[in-house]
């Protein structure tokens, strides 16, 4: 079988470059790495592929937001 050339990105491959990412669970509240301090956290809805899906509460359920998972980081 012939290599392509591309490398297939797991786990452990991200882990060796050093892009660990936070595990963050659906209904835990995250913050953005510049989160302005007036903002509340927001609540994660899910991430799939890099990508989340968040929303505030007073948004209502049908609004949300997509950010890069590597913005987020998780509410204490």
């Amino acid at each position: 079988m012939a290599q392509s050339g591309l490398t297939r990105s797991t786990p452990t491959a991200r882990a060796a470059r050093g892009q660990v990412v936070t595990l963050l669970r659906p209904g835990s509240f995250v913050l953005l790495h510049d989160h302005p301090d007036d903002l509340p956290p927001f609540q994660l809805i899910q991430c799939h592929g890099g990508r989340c899906w968040v929303r505030q509460q007073a948004w209502g359920r049908g609004v949300h937001w997509e950010v890069p998972h590597r913005r987020l980081l998780p509410a204490a």
